[in-house]
């Protein structure tokens, strides 16, 4: 009983965690803490700034104070260090991923009937076709995750050989960046869609990279990747996709690699009954509300797929944000 009743309040406590999450989530939406970003302010002030309820505003400051995201101190409000330092627009550390996040939570409300249904019931336009601030959301969030580990997963990668690179799907650039910083020889392609790459080469310009980076448009289910490089890699692509579009998607990749070069995949990577790791079963269920055909695929997937595409020697490995590297070499 005693096992069972600690079960029952760790169960609460989880189901009840959403509250939380919302709370964050609607104070990074409406802009809480770059109201406070000038100083102490009451909730009456900062609902007039935001044209937001004064009673509600009280009480949702209230909330993040209870949370530790807000100090106040006679009837006033402030920022936390860390709040001023992440939760600021325009600040250096913010985090504007969150803004996808917020969009993330009405795909997720939707997880019922995905499951009923075994699809999609909240999928909205293809990417290429969404609006500007969700793009600019979504490239922010995957741009904040891999940055500070980009350099630690290219060097898990041997680049002696390496001179031209694709970044396929590459976003922010960010992986590209690292790619560009390991060795000064490295010229780097992003690949992505024509309204990802002005935000790439925004991202480029504030590095001072933007000479040593070429982007090119396009999709990369539809068009051709290009020729004569010796990487091809593909970070967090494959899950988007159906088994049948990553095949092809592999095939075009080995087809754009030089004799003796390199496909890496990196992405979640499940056990083969699929239980495991646990963020890959959960990002499975994303991909079940947010897109129309992806997924998380099993090593014995993706190596199929690589086989067929005639890479050889595939070799899997940790990355240090807990998704899994795969890479194969193109037969020299």
């Amino acid at each position: 009983m005693k096992q069972s009743g600690h079960l029952s309040t760790e169960l609460i406590d989880t189901v009840y965690a959403f509250r939380s999450a919302r709370v964050i989530l609607t104070a990074f939406e409406l802009g809480v803490w770059t109201a406070l970003s000038n100083g102490e302010e009451p909730a009456a002030a900062v609902a007039e700034r935001l044209g937001t309820d004064p009673r509600a505003t009280d009480r949702l400051m209230n909330t993040l104070c209870a949370l530790g995201f807000l100090r106040k101190r006679g009837g006033r409000f402030r920022n936390t260090a860390f709040t001023a330092r992440h939760l600021v627009q325009g600040k250096p550390e913010y985090m504007g991923g969150l803004l996808h996040t917020a969009s993330l939570w009405k795909t997720w409300g939707t997880l019922t009937d995905s499951v009923r249904t075994g699809h999609s019931v909240a999928m909205r336009a293809p990417v290429n076709e969404r609006d500007g601030e969700w793009i600019q959301g979504f490239i922010a969030a995957m741009h904040g995750r891999a940055i500070g580990s980009a350099a630690t997963l290219v060097k898990m990668m041997d680049l002696r050989k390496v001179a031209r690179v694709l970044d396929v799907g590459g976003g922010s650039g960010a992986y590209a960046m690292a790619f560009a910083r390991a060795r000064r020889n490295i010229r780097v392609v992003v690949f992505d869609l024509p309204n990802v790459i002005p935000l790439t080469q925004q991202y480029l310009r504030e590095e001072g990279l933007e000479e040593k980076i070429d982007t090119v448009t396009g999709d990369y289910t539809t068009d051709d990747l290009g020729s004569g490089f010796d990487l091809v890699f593909l970070s967090s692509i494959i899950h988007s996709n159906s088994p049948q579009t990553n095949q092809l998607l592999l095939a075009r990749s080995a087809q754009a690699l030089n004799p003796g070069g390199t496909l890496a995949i990196v992405d979640h990577i499940m056990s083969e009954d699929r239980t495991q790791p646990l963020a890959g079963t959960l990002f499975a269920l994303n991909m079940l509300v947010g897109t129309a055909e992806g997924d998380t695929y099993t090593k014995s997937e993706v190596d199929a797929w690589l086989h067929t595409a005639g890479i050889r020697n595939t070799r899997s490995r940790i990355t240090p944000l807990g998704t899994t590297l795969v890479t194969g070499r193109k037969p020299s």
